[in-house]
């Protein structure tokens, strides 16, 4: 997953993503269009020339040379920013190679970054990925075009199970800090169970870019059925454990436990700015993301 692969390479999984690619199209048609215009409110980062100094500008805009040759006091103006770099950061690990209900965890992933790249799949705009999984982290650099949001979308498709490992959603996001030097748009797409701490690296991603945290969910690691015995094991470690879900206190600790875990990185997510979507395996997923679309343009 080094570079973007060539769809024609993988038939059998073109039929998956078309058809993904239409139904996102008709939900989202007319929703968002045209070019994109400016990340958000405010100036952009490309050097728009100058003009004659008002009472109100910010005096760190003067350009002094400019003035020195004019006579009179200039100030640089920009022009927003309109070609939009989207970073995608994929939980791979095997925790998102679950679910109970009618996809996995991992099916929803590739489902959200299909959304957001077909959304953001516009004139010169950019799509690149870091995904993390037991062994590494993977970078897909930014490209445009349709072409390439289907490339990463098949990417990820045939993306092997994992089997644990060390590689972390902060690795992750470190990297994209690193990576995306240009203001831009970045979609996090986890079930957020990682034990690092990757609460200040999105903090500090949120401070320069529009950061959106797409998380994936069970119901399975909410409530436990009563079963009887059970051996749990950790797909992530390998650790086993006997569980007797006969007992109504074990379920309720458990639910508990499950409860004040999602809560807290909901919590994380929310102090650090960044928008959530919450998205499961036992329901559609595209309503919880048209929603966060709709408020999004009528923020802009």
């Amino acid at each position: 997953m080094g570079g973007v692969s060539d769809l024609s390479t993988i038939p059998s999984a073109e039929p998956v993503l078309r058809q993904l690619e239409l139904t996102i199209n008709r939900k989202l048609d007319g929703l968002v269009h045209g070019d994109h215009e400016g990340l958000v409110p405010g100036p952009g980062s490309e050097n728009g020339g100058g003009r004659r100094y008002e009472p109100g500008d910010d005096v760190r805009r003067i350009d002094w040379n400019l003035t020195a040759r004019s006579g009179d006091v200039q100030v640089r103006t920009t022009i927003a920013d309109r070609e939009l770099e989207t970073w995608f950061v994929v939980d791979g690990t095997a925790s998102v190679d679950f679910g109970t209900a009618i996809q996995e965890k991992r099916d929803l992933a590739l489902a959200v970054v299909a959304a957001f790249g077909f959304l953001t799949a516009r004139a010169g705009n950019r799509v690149a990925a870091v995904v993390y999984d037991a062994d590494q982290l993977r970078v897909i650099p930014p490209v445009a075009g349709r072409d390439a949001t289907l490339s990463l979308l098949a990417a990820l498709h045939r993306r092997p199970r994992s089997s644990g490992g060390s590689a972390s959603l902060a690795d992750a996001l470190r990297r994209v800090r690193r990576l995306a030097r240009r203001r831009g748009l970045v979609v996090v797409v986890s079930d957020l169970l990682d034990h690092d701490e990757w609460m200040p690296e999105l903090r500090s991603l949120a401070a320069r870019h529009e950061v959106v945290v797409a998380h994936l969910a069970d119901p399975r690691e909410d409530d436990i059925p009563p079963v009887g015995l059970l051996t749990l094991v950790d797909p992530e470690t390998g650790a086993r454990a006997e569980v007797q879900t006969s007992s109504r206190r074990f379920r309720e600790r458990y639910a508990q436990a499950s409860r004040s875990r999602r809560e807290a990185a909901i919590a994380e997510v929310r102090a650090a700015r960044a928008d959530l979507i919450a998205v499961s395996t036992d329901r559609d997923w595209l309503p919880d993301v048209v929603r966060h679309v709709a408020r999004g343009r009528r923020r802009r």
